[in-house]
């Protein structure tokens, strides 16, 4: 007999309806499964037949053919293993096939019948609610992650043996429920890391903040101690709190890279990651035999936090060219193309030579063929990539031995905000949120310039001998700083503060 189950396959970070189709008859005694499989999946068979001769329900020996469809699609990963069970107990008129109707179901079996956590159930309750799917069966530890996605019902199992219960009636079905006006209630002032911690660095805060307000990336340059890690560790405090559509887009990569669980089922700050100066390029953009998202993904809408900038891998820093520009990546391979967001804000720290305390010139004995060669390891198409380039000074004596009145994370949040609603404003109904989206056209219709500023900038342009990018760059940052102090148009001042950080040179 013929039977039919709905599941899933993620593929990135989306995921693919597959129909599990199992057919069991009269003759020689075996189990086959065809519709290009994944090591993983072929494997499932010894787990399902065990699994259930555990569970009190094993298969009469029939010959028994399971298929995942579309047959040109690779399937990987675990998920099949209960939907390939209940395929087979429906073919072999154990469980009623109707009863599979409108349902969805994923799970990794034990070989004791028990349904284990599975990553990328995010992405495969949108895909059910996408296809009118209105049941999804997933393991109770992806319960709660599931029921994030409204307008579904989704029901956690721990084993095969309470499924089947479920599906004959023996026991009512619990939906899961999830609060997500309460979940979003986390704010982003509920960071322990406060601005108002940092003694001094004016000039380091007003940059983040000018960053922060146009999702601009920045480059922190000074020698060891100034306080260049602690300012951009407390950068996700100073950005808005997240809104239910963006900490979707989050959760649904770290569903998918295995990281959520059941007490962290949505992520409700902004991300900050930060890998160390060791990490590979597959790490920092994504890939591996099995495509999983990188901290450049994992990043987005938040953070991505390069310690030691020049330290990291030429090819590491060289492979965030392309995803800077585009704010995705596109991993190829030889079954698949995986397309993965990378909006991320940059930010970087580097120490201005290799012993970290030049112009210091009585403490730093670096030669100028030393300390050029250590800035060049990041090259010039990615500091064109970074709008802001600002200088971190050593902190004296009398600074940190006064304790002064700082100002804290929630003030300049506020002002974050202003700065941001302006922009939406502008740019509702084009496509875009931020300043640093700006391109082509848009630069010209968004950043106009005055005769004034027109001279201001064609100067600055030959003096500083700018790249078309650079000097686009430039505008977005001068715009940025408009809006913080409520000007319609980009004024001679603001250009000038955007020129002071656009160099790691001056700085």
């Amino acid at each position: 007999m013929y039977s039919s189950v709905k599941s899933a396959s993620v593929f990135g970070i989306e995921a693919t309806i597959i129909n599990v189709e199992a057919d069991v008859s009269d003759g020689l005694p075996i189990f086959s499964m065809v519709g290009y499989l994944a090591s993983e999946v072929k494997e499932a068979k010894d787990r399902v037949k065990t699994a259930l001769k555990n569970s009190n329900f094993a298969l009469k020996p029939k010959h028994i053919t399971v298929n995942l469809s579309p047959a040109d699609i690779r399937k990987a990963g675990t998920a099949f293993d209960l939907p390939i069970a209940m395929a087979c107990l429906a073919a072999s008129e154990i469980l009623p096939q109707e009863k599979f109707n409108n349902m969805l179901i994923v799970g990794e079996l034990g070989l004791d019948g028990t349904v284990n956590r599975i990553s990328g159930v995010l992405p495969i309750c949108i895909a059910a609610k996408n296809a009118g799917i209105k049941t999804v069966i997933v393991p109770k530890g992806n319960a709660r992650e599931g029921a994030v996605v409204s307008g579904i019902e989704v029901i956690g199992v721990n084993s095969l043996c309470e499924f089947i219960s479920i599906i004959l009636g023996a026991i009512d079905p619990v939906s899961e429920k999830c609060e997500i006006e309460k979940l979003l209630k986390i704010s982003a002032s509920e960071f322990s890391d406060d601005f108002a911690e940092i003694t001094g660095q004016a000039a380091a805060k007003r940059a983040a903040e000018i960053a922060v307000s146009g999702q601009h990336n920045i480059l922190f340059s000074g020698p060891p101690g100034s306080g260049k890690t602690m300012l951009a560790r407390r950068i996700p405090g100073i950005m808005p709190a997240l809104n239910f559509n963006d900490s979707l887009e989050i959760s649904r990569i770290y569903s998918v890279a295995g990281l959520l669980d059941d007490e962290k089922y949505l992520i409700t700050r902004r991300p900050f990651r930060a890998p160390h100066h060791t990490c590979t390029v597959t790490s920092l953009i994504g890939g591996g035999t099995i495509p999983k998202p990188g901290e450049i993904s994992l990043a987005v809408n938040g953070v991505l936090f390069l310690d030691e900038m020049p330290e990291f891998g030429r090819e590491a820093i060289e492979a965030l060219r392309q995803p800077l520009e585009d704010r995705k990546v596109t991993v190829s391979r030889l079954n698949a193309t995986y397309t993965y967001p990378a909006g991320f804000m940059l930010v970087a720290s580097m120490n201005p030579c290799p012993c970290g305390h030049y112009p210091d010139r009585t403490r730093c004995s670096c030669s100028e063929r030393e300390i050029r060669k250590y800035q060049r390891r990041i090259s010039q198409p990615v500091l064109d990539r970074i709008d802001l380039c600002v200088s971190v000074s050593g902190i004296k004596y009398e600074e940190i031995s006064t304790p002064l009145n700082e100002e804290k994370s929630t003030a300049i949040r506020e002002r974050v905000e202003h700065a941001r609603a302006i922009q939406l404003k502008r740019y509702n109904g084009i496509g875009i949120s931020f300043n640093s989206e700006l391109k082509g056209s848009m630069l010209t219709e968004f950043c106009r310039l005055g005769s004034v500023e027109k001279k201001l900038m064609e100067k600055a342009f030959t003096k500083y001998a700018l790249s078309a990018r650079g000097y686009h760059r430039l505008l977005k940052v001068a715009r940025t700083i408009a809006d913080m102090d409520d000007s319609e148009d980009i004024k001679c001042e603001h250009l000038q503060e955007a020129l002071c950080y656009r160099s790691i040179e001056r700085v």
